[in-house]
C-alpha cells in the first residue's frame, strides 16, 4: 500500500491533470460568443457557490484562525488592488502600441491568479488530509476532483472571453493547476504546521473569488440585454451554484 505522501502526491498530480481534460474537451469544439457566455455564467454561480458555500463556512469553522472575515476582506481589497495595476499597465501599454487594444481584459490575469491560490490550497488541504488519515486523503480528493470539474471548465470560459487564444487559454489555465503540486510540496515539506497555511488562504481564496465574480463577470453578463440569452445565463449560475451545493452532500 502507498504511504501517505506518495498518496498525497498521485491524488495531486490526478487533480492537476483535470485543466487538460477539461482544456481537450472544450478545444474540441466550436467555442462561439454564446457558449463563452454561458462558461462565465456557470463560473460566475461555482465562485459564488464556492465561497458562500464552503470557503466561508470552513474558515469560520476553523478554531485557529481569529478574524477569518479579515483574510475575506484582505482577499477582495488584493483583486482590487491587481485589477488597479492591470488596468493600469493596458493604459500605459495603449499609449506605446496602439495593437494593445486586441489585447486580453484585466479579468484574465486575475482569474489565473486567483485559479492559482485555490489551486495552492487543493494541493495543501489533499496533502494535510492525507496526513490525518488514508480514507480522510481519499475522500478529500474526490471531492476536490468534483469540486474542480465546474471551477475548471468556467475558467476557460474566463480566458476566452477575456481575449486568450484557445491554444494560450488551454496552457496558461494548465499551469496554474500545476501549482496544486507547489501547494502540497508546503505541507508535506512543513508537516503540521503547513495545515495553517491553508487556513488561513481558504478566507482569502473566497474574497478573491466574490471580487472576481461580482465585480468583473457579473457587469459582463448584463451587457447581453436579450432576455432569452439572460435566462440562459441564469439558469447557468443556478447550475454552477447548484454544483457547488451538491457537493455538501459529500462532505
Amino acid at each position: 500500500m502507498l504511504d501517505a505522501q506518495t498518496s498525497a502526491i498521485v491524488s495531486v498530480c490526478a487533480v492537476s491533470a483535470l485543466p487538460l481534460i477539461a482544456g481537450l474537451a472544450l478545444l474540441s469544439k466550436k467555442t462561439g460568443e454564446a457558449f463563452i457566455f454561458v462558461l462565465v455564467s456557470l463560473s460566475v454561480g461555482a465562485l459564488f457557490g464556492d465561497a458562500f458555500l464552503h470557503l466561508i463556512p470552513d474558515a469560520l469553522e476553523n478554531e485557529a484562525l481569529t478574524q477569518p472575515a479579515a483574510f475575506v476582506l484582505a482577499g477582495i481589497l488584493f483583486m482590487f488592488i491587481l485589477e488597479k495595476f492591470f488596468h493600469w499597465h493596458h493604459e500605459h501599454a495603449h499609449q506605446h502600441d496602439a495593437t494593445c487594444a486586441r489585447g486580453t481584459l484585466p479579468v484574465g490575469p486575475l482569474s489565473l491568479i486567483a485559479s492559482g491560490m485555490h489551486n495552492f490550497i487543493d494541493g495543501a488541504i489533499i496533502a494535510a488530509s492525507y496526513m490525518a488519515g488514508m480514507q480522510a486523503g481519499i475522500a478529500t480528493t474526490i471531492a476536490v476532483i468534483l469540486h474542480e470539474i465546474p471551477h475548471e471548465i468556467g475558467d476557460l470560459g474566463i480566458l476566452l472571453h477575456a481575449g486568450f487564444t484557445k491554444r494560450k487559454a488551454f496552457l496558461y489555465n494548465f499551469y496554474s493547476g500545476l501549482v496544486a503540486i507547489v501547494g502540497a510540496g508546503t505541507v508535506l515539506t512543513l508537516g503540521v504546521e503547513g495545515s495553517g497555511i491553508a487556513s488561513a488562504l481558504v478566507p482569502f481564496a473566497a474574497g478573491n473569488f466574490i471580487y472576481i465574480a461580482g465585480s468583473d463577470l457579473v457587469p459582463e453578463l448584463h451587457k447581453t440585454k436579450h432576455p432569452g440569452h439572460s435566462a440562459v445565463q441564469l439558469i447557468a449560475i443556478l447550475c454552477g451554484i447548484g454544483l457547488m451545493a451538491g457537493l455538501l452532500f459529500l462532505e
